[in-house]
């Protein structure tokens, strides 16, 4: 009877053992992700309750928030502006990433690791100065857009037109090139050489090695690249945020729907509204970043 009692408690002691290291994860989780979405969600179904123009807290209103938010132009005018953002941005940046990782692994290029590290490089400038950096260069009344429109007579100004989501793209892009291209490198390092070798014996060429054997190899990294942009572009908040500045008529309150949620909650004192927007521009991304991991899992990303 001893002997079948010591082995389960000696197991029940190992489980608990494995608690204890998952413990203080766990506890962190649930503290700075799983509270204060439960948090968002409850303040969703509230509103203030005003009496005479004073606030007197809040009352439980239910869905009304959320039918508010799918009426809102504001709020679908910033979504399809993202939409649009990702549709076109996204591609010409995985694509340019994808080239210069072939590049690199090619072994041709000279000055591979500097040229690697210098590609990198605008990763690890903070986005706010990279937005200002890119903002002074934009303006027509100094910076290089300037010169430009003086040398060849034209008037070109991002700040004042739709040329402004344009120039946004060109910073994002220029930001994340370098991150993206590190993520293909390493997925190409890791074909083993034999297969090159067989090819090689098989008489491939150049383009028949890269359509055969390296873009079938980064095709899971290239899903991860795809649905960290997905993701990126809908959170898009701190270039508009900073080219606001100088674009004011150009950048509305809600001319992400991010930057949108942060005007309800900070400047228009309403973050119940802002707590709905939060919510279900959540579901939106997880919804169809979903359906483009399912695409690639079936065979869209060749």
């Amino acid at each position: 009877m001893v002997d079948t009692i010591e082995p389960t408690m000696r197991k029940l002691r190992r489980n608990w053992r494995g608690w204890m290291f998952v413990g203080p994860f766990l506890f962190f989780f649930v503290i700075v992700f799983v509270a204060p979405l439960v948090y968002a969600i409850y303040l969703s179904f509230l509103q203030p309750k005003m009496v005479w123009g004073v606030s007197e807290g809040e009352q439980f209103v239910g869905l009304e928030n959320y039918a508010a938010l799918f009426v809102d132009s504001n709020f679908w005018s910033g979504v399809v502006g993202v939409g649009l953002f990702l549709l076109i941005q996204v591609p010409i940046m995985l694509l340019i990433s994808m080239y210069l990782a072939l590049a690199l692994d090619s072994g041709r290029l000279w000055g591979a690791s500097f040229f690697r590290v210098a590609v990198f490089l605008p990763y690890a400038i903070p986005a706010v100065v990279a937005t200002l950096m890119w903002g002074f260069m934009y303006g027509t009344r100094y910076g290089v857009m300037s010169e430009v429109n003086s040398l060849f007579g034209t008037s070109i100004d991002f700040f004042g037109s739709s040329l402004i989501w344009v120039g946004i793209g060109n910073i994002v892009t220029w930001e994340f090139i370098g991150y993206n291209m590190l993520i293909f490198y390493s997925a190409l390092k890791t074909i083993p050489h034999s297969l090159y070798e067989a090819a090689v014996i098989d008489g491939a060429g150049e383009w028949n090695v890269i359509r055969a054997i390296k873009l079938p190899a980064i095709r899971g990294s290239m899903m991860i690249a795809i649905i960290f942009s997905i993701i990126g572009s809908f959170q898009l908040f701190n270039e508009p945020n900073v080219l606001q500045q100088m674009a004011g008529n150009t950048i509305t309150t809600y001319f992400t729907p991010n930057f949108y949620a942060f005007h309800l909650a900070f400047e228009a004192h309403n973050p119940n509204y802002s707590a709905t927007l939060a919510i279900v521009m959540g579901g939106i991304t997880v919804v169809v970043a979903y359906v483009v991991q399912l695409w690639g899992a079936r065979g869209g990303v060749k």
